[in-house]
């Protein structure tokens, strides 16, 4: 069964305090708030703190709040105005090139391109590649979502409004649901299954779109927004790259269902959803060994981080099955692969009790600081105090993330 995780005792201190600073709105706090990602109760709990001037909660939303005043006054996000077009010749298709792919030095025209695995060739980034508006769209929503509802001004409630009829509602600007030409290789194809990943943002784009909601989106947004959502989850699961993603035994595969459930579950279609969670059962059979291995991962070139990648998709989905009645999260397959074995076979790594030797290319200690925040969120969203007493990288400030997936650490 499900385990509830609470926010921290300092936190529920706060909220009973009676000699708190004044209110800083006179908004009535919502106590009841669904959301498709993480318990909606954790967002009021931080809403009524920073209202009340918890130092903590005040610090931790301070980052949020600067990037959603950059927002109020930054660039109208599109990927309409890109100097290459995709081959539709459709301004509003996305376009991206495969990361770990290179011009051959064998060929005078470098075609067709190579692939070179973990090795990120900077032709395929920055304003070569609409990933770049993409994700800036995604976390500037994401900023101002956040903002409008703990602060309760209109202003980035309606900014964000601005962005998202640009990037997914106009005619003129907006992005088609599809990605038929995401991480196309130069001289191979215009575009492969494996370009879906780079939408996983959408996965957070649900989040921000509910708690838009509550700062009362508009609902002619909300509307457009969703067209957009049930129109690029149905290119998914019904397109040839879309099939071809499903079935992939990796990350790919991983994400892909993560990007579905979310959707589904946002939409409302329940019953569709229970029937996917159902399918993710043979993903952890085929993807975690009895020893909590991830083999198709321990094969990249970075091994950590893509390790790392495919548990976090696992535990995303985990507890999104379990909010539609499927428990994956105490789910061990015929061959004794489960997701918690998984995070047993990392956790000495996170530790710093043994040392990671597969093949780790950059920075290993960047990998494994997002190793241990994974434990961390996991221990939150799960009640596993052992997983939130894995040491949780020090941060130069407090943050959001660290206030929504608060962990409760095991007394020793």
């Amino acid at each position: 069964m499900w385990k509830t995780a609470y926010l921290p005792l300092l936190l529920a201190s706060v909220l009973a305090c009676s000699c708190a600073p004044p209110p800083r709105t006179s908004a009535v706090v919502k106590t009841e708030v669904t959301l498709t990602n993480y318990p909606g109760d954790r967002l009021v709990a931080i809403k009524e703190a920073y209202r009340k001037g918890e130092p903590v909660t005040t610090a931790a939303l301070e980052a949020t709040l600067r990037r959603a005043d950059e927002e109020l006054n930054g660039e109208i996000y599109t990927i309409v105005h890109k100097e290459v077009l995709p081959p539709s010749g459709n301004p509003n298709d996305y376009i991206s090139l495969g990361p770990y792919w290179w011009p051959d030095p064998d060929q005078p025209d470098g075609l067709p391109w190579i692939r070179r695995d973990g090795e990120v060739n900077p032709l395929t980034q920055g304003e070569r590649s609409d990933k770049s508006q993409q994700n800036a769209f995604a976390r500037g929503v994401s900023a101002l979502a956040y903002a409008a509802y703990f602060t309760d001004k209109d202003v980035y409630r309606r900014r964000a409004e601005t962005l998202i009829r640009a990037f997914l509602i106009d005619p003129k600007t907006k992005m088609n649901p599809h990605l038929e030409y995401a991480q196309g290789i130069p001289g191979r194809n215009s575009g492969r299954c494996f370009g879906i990943i780079e939408l996983t943002d959408v996965v957070g784009m649900v989040t921000s779109l509910e708690v838009l909601d509550l700062a009362g989106l508009d609902p002619e947004v909300k509307a457009g927004t969703d067209e957009w959502l049930a129109a690029y989850l149905h290119w998914l699961q019904t397109s040839k790259l879309g099939v071809e993603e499903k079935e992939r035994e990796n990350n790919h595969g991983t994400w892909y269902d993560a990007q579905v459930l979310s959707m589904l579950i946002h939409l409302g279609q329940t019953k569709e959803a229970g029937r996917v969670a159902e399918t993710v059962k043979r993903r952890i059979d085929t993807q975690i060994e009895p020893d909590g291995a991830q083999p198709h991962e321990l094969a990249r070139t970075k091994s950590l981080s893509y390790s790392t990648m495919n548990l976090r998709a696992f535990t995303t989905l985990a507890y999104l099955a379990g909010t539609v009645g499927v428990d994956l999260w105490n789910y061990s397959s015929p061959r004794g692969g489960s997701i918690p074995k998984a995070y047993a076979y990392l956790e000495p790594y996170a530790r710093g009790e043994v040392e990671w030797t597969q093949p780790q290319l950059g920075d290993l200690a960047t990998a494994l600081y997002g190793t241990r925040e994974l434990f961390a969120e996991a221990g939150s969203l799960f009640g596993d105090k052992e997983f939130c007493a894995v040491p949780r990288p020090s941060s130069p400030a407090p943050d959001l993330d660290r206030l929504i997936y608060a962990c409760e650490t095991a007394p020793r």
